[in-house]
């Protein structure tokens, strides 16, 4: 892309909006400065168009998203096939399996989940449509990481905060980019309580009709009802079936 072409503002708001999270809901221009690296004046700029455009509530000093910001996300979710495509074949597996089962795709160095159907909630996060986890350290992430030419992974490895979210958690680049490997021959990835004690998943990629991946697929279950190494035994048959049903639709 030609410098010119390069809408330096229009990057700008686009960090300010995505400064704002769950973490983070309500936040001062002081706030949004510092996290986004902008110097006040930029981020005030940004924060006040947000809301003439009704995209911000601003209170005199706390800013906040409102709902008419979903209309950005909203956008994606109804212009691609792949969550209506998709969320029938989650919504019979889980009901097969009785777990929750999800889809999501990689953006950087997370994954987006963009359709689910829940049984029980297995994590302290409510995970729907539009939600982010680290991809180094989720069964999805990985399988979708491992899809990508080495040097890729290991740049978005890289380039993510590999916090140990718990005692399980793999930080170690080398030792994630041997998982990728195994991932990679086996087809599939088991996740053994490293992003929230208690929670064990298993996924696989879907491909397209081209053999692409596009998306992955996994389950999510309580580790005190199906410990991770029965994982693949109980319920690879059921994704691989929901795998190779989606192959011949998924573009």
């Amino acid at each position: 892309m030609r410098e010119t072409d390069f809408i330096g503002g229009f990057a700008k708001g686009l960090k300010v909006i995505e400064a704002f999270g769950e973490a983070h809901p309500r936040l001062t221009i002081t706030d949004i400065a510092a996290i986004t690296g902008l110097d006040r004046a930029t981020a005030r700029r940004c924060l006040l168009t947000l809301h003439e455009l009704d995209y911000a509530d601003y209170d005199g000093k706390f800013f906040q998203l409102t709902p008419r910001i979903l209309r950005l996300g909203h956008a994606y979710l109804s212009a691609t096939p792949l969550p209506r495509l998709i969320q029938p074949s989650l919504d019979a597996l889980s009901e097969k399996v009785g777990q929750s089962a999800s889809a999501s795709v990689l953006d950087g160095a997370e994954i987006v989940y963009v359709a689910r159907a829940a049984q029980r909630r297995v994590m302290s996060i409510n995970l729907m449509a539009g939600s982010r986890l680290p991809a180094y350290c989720a069964s999805m992430g990985r399988v979708l990481l491992a899809a990508l030419p080495d040097a890729e992974a290991r740049d978005l490895i890289d380039a993510s905060e590999l916090k140990a979210n718990t005692i399980n958690t793999i930080t170690d680049p080398d030792r994630l980019m041997a998982v990728l490997a195994r991932v990679r021959t086996d087809g599939y990835a088991v996740i053994d309580q490293e992003l929230e004690i208690g929670l064990c998943s298993i996924a696989v990629p879907l491909e397209n009709a081209r053999g692409r991946v596009v998306a992955a697929l996994n389950i999510g279950a309580p580790a005190a009802l199906v410990p991770a190494a029965d994982m693949p035994e109980r319920y690879l048959p059921a994704l691989r079936e929901v795998q190779a049903a989606l192959r011949k639709v998924l573009v």
